[in-house]
């Protein structure tokens, strides 16, 4: 009897913080035109391009995963200014608080041949938290936010970079705040060996007969990836991670946040500009169903469902 009730305490505690581990605080999937709720925060350093409502199979891109559409979000910046630089977009007005995860899906395109690169294609999609989402965020001004980035191409010895107020030029190499050993950035670590190895879409190919070859090692373009950001309000951290892999964990203590929103961005990493003819649609960032979950405290719950089995089961031995 004792093995009896001491497992039911137990199921109740298990259900609770399950019944109790996420609720849907934001979602966007950009089926339906929604810039008006959106804010596009451009620095106008150099040339952007944003599409909230963009159809991406125009690139040979198929749905994102759980998606009934090929409609998201497009960006791209610096292909005609030649000038180093960037922006960010957040929804209109969000605030997320305590614990939360944001998750959505991220597919990076560039310019071929896939592997190589072609013209102009290290550049880097970025996204974060704890911004105001009415300043435009990119690396080299990064502020009042902590967040990520990844190149387009694999073409950088800092593929994958870690940003916050007090280390507004990345993280560096070795940094503890990445999760690979010794703090690997590049790409070709053996850390982000299971990314790698995928070719362009066929219908992309079709399209752009030059999109041929297949991703480097380390390379996460060319795929539906998808991309978590997990903010623990008890930790006090902020947690990258892409298809289940960690790649870094930034504290939020001593951060100078401008607030409680959300951001996703594009930036070019150099002074020059890609030369190829289809830049503006193949050197993208693409976005697709984005989701903010509240990850309450498993005790908030589960105490009180605890407490109403532990009364249960005060009764059957009475």
């Amino acid at each position: 009897m004792r093995r009896f009730f001491g497992g039911l305490l137990l199921a109740a505690l298990v259900l609770s913080s399950s019944n109790a581990a996420q609720a849907a605080l934001y979602s966007e999937n950009f089926d339906v035109d929604n810039t008006v709720n959106w804010t596009t925060n451009d620095p106008g350093v150099t040339d952007i391009l944003v599409d909230y409502h963009y159809d991406y199979s125009a690139i040979g891109v198929g749905a994102a995963p759980g998606s009934a559409s090929t409609l998201g979000l497009k960006m791209t910046a610096n292909n005609t200014n030649a000038v180093f630089g960037g922006f960010s977009v957040s929804p209109t007005g969000q605030n997320f608080t305590g614990s939360y995860r944001v998750s959505f899906n991220l597919w990076q395109n560039y310019v071929g041949p896939v592997g190589l690169g072609g013209s102009g294609t290290t550049q880097l999609s970025t996204f974060g938290i704890g911004t105001s989402g009415t300043t435009g965020i990119y690396p080299g001004v990064w502020s009042e936010s902590v967040g990520f980035a990844a190149t387009l191409d694999g073409g950088s010895t800092s593929d994958f970079r870690a940003y916050s107020t007090t280390n507004v030029t990345s993280y560096p190499e070795g940094d503890a705040v990445y999760a690979a050993p010794a703090g690997a950035r590049n790409g070709s670590d053996a850390y982000y060996a299971g990314f790698g190895g995928t070719a362009a879409p066929a219908a992309q190919v079709t399209l752009f007969p030059a999109q041929t070859g297949v991703t480097d090692g380390g390379e996460i373009a060319f795929a539906w990836r998808a991309v978590t950001i997990d903010v623990d309000d008890v930790a006090n951290t902020a947690t990258w991670s892409i298809d289940g892999l960690k790649i870094a964990e930034v504290s939020l203590a001593g951060q100078a946040l401008g607030g409680g929103n959300i951001f996703f961005g594009h930036s070019d990493t150099n002074t020059s500009s890609s030369s190829d003819p289809n830049d503006t649609l193949l050197n993208v960032t693409l976005i697709d169903n984005v989701v903010v979950t509240a990850v309450p405290e498993p005790s908030v719950m589960g105490l009180g469902l605890f407490g109403a089995t532990l009364a249960f089961v005060r009764r059957r031995r009475r």
